[in-house]
């Protein structure tokens, strides 16, 4: 279900990516033009073919089979790379445009060309100035972070389905779980909607931030928005923190046996989220060298180390949480 919903978005995003570079087809090479096509088949063949067989674990033709998934696994990847590296670009323009004039940036701009294949002696041809090409342009850059996370999801996949190639499972050692999901249960419920309540106070504070941050008011607003920003993050943090060590404390009193049988999906479940929490972690501690090493200190600062404090704290225990579910029996 997540694969399928990350791969409409990307091929709303190549939709929009062939638009906009149709709207510089004669100045623009035809390897632009064709890449956003061909990627668009990719999506879609892989993503049936994962849909269809990804719970297989196949016993004939194995090397050809794991050569095959491993070219996939690799294709993913340089997708994600690329997606990564044409994003990281245009923001880099975007900041080189927004704090030099026009007649710089052009000057610059040639020179960087051979990265989005086009001539430089047709710049001016270049320029996006239509409505259309606009929103071509600023939509397919939005959806970028949907077609790096459905690379992302596709490799984890491919990969399971790699380490399962000639496995053998011993089915009288696995039990079979039905959930049985009500919505109006009393705990499910109350879940959904403190869930839902959340997501768009997150989503109202992060434009709302962005909106102040960004703009030219005066910096008291500034900084009213970072206050808020901050506070907002503190309060999730915090609940979402005595919620993961509440239910680590339930588990010790919910008396299950462990399941320590080789599983290549859980092994990758938990190497994936040690390796993204690594990230935060890193960003977390630089906050904090870098808040305590300024002068001066102020309730920014001292909002912005209680944040990082709190990331650090939130992550721990929410890996310990889902690392130990992960390896419990049902019920």
């Amino acid at each position: 279900g997540g694969l399928i919903l990350f791969a409409i978005f990307s091929l709303v995003m190549d939709v929009f990516k062939i638009g906009y570079y149709s709207s510089f087809y004669s100045c623009l090479s035809a390897i632009k033009i064709i890449y956003p096509i061909v990627q668009a088949i990719f999506v879609v063949v892989q993503t049936y073919f994962l849909w269809v067989s990804a719970k297989d674990c196949i016993h004939v033709h194995l090397n050809v089979t794991r050569c095959g998934l491993m070219l996939t696994l690799t294709t993913n990847l340089a997708v994600w790379m690329s997606a990564v590296t044409d994003e990281s670009v245009h923001k880099a323009h975007s900041k080189l445009k927004k704090n030099m004039t026009e007649e710089i940036f052009r000057w610059l701009l040639k020179g960087n060309l051979t990265i989005l294949g086009m001539r430089s002696s047709s710049v001016e041809e270049c320029n996006c100035n239509s409505q259309i090409c606009q929103i071509f342009k600023n939509g397919y850059f939005w959806l970028y972070p949907f077609n790096i996370e459905y690379s992302l999801f596709a490799s984890a996949m491919v990969y399971v389905m790699w380490k399962n190639v000639g496995r053998f499972i011993d089915h009288h050692s696995h039990h079979i779980q039905r959930l049985k999901f009500r919505l109006f249960r009393r705990t499910f419920f109350v879940g959904i909607m403190l869930g839902l309540i959340i997501l768009v106070s997150g989503l109202g504070v992060l434009i709302l931030y962005e909106v102040q941050v960004n703009s030219n008011t005066e910096s008291s607003k500034k900084s009213q928005a970072l206050t808020m920003y901050y506070i907002f993050n503190i309060v999730c943090l915090s609940l979402m923190s005595l919620v993961c060590i509440g239910g680590s404390v339930i588990y010790r009193f919910d008396k299950r046996d462990m399941d320590r049988h080789k599983n290549p999906t859980r092994t990758l479940d938990v190497a994936l989220l040690m390796g993204a929490a690594l990230g935060q972690y890193a960003i977390s501690y630089y906050s904090i060298v870098a808040i305590v090493a300024s002068t001066p200190r102020d309730a920014i600062s001292a909002l912005n180390l209680t944040y990082a404090l709190l990331m650090i704290a939130q992550h721990t225990f929410q890996n310990i949480f889902i690392i130990e579910g992960l390896h419990r029996q049902p019920p």
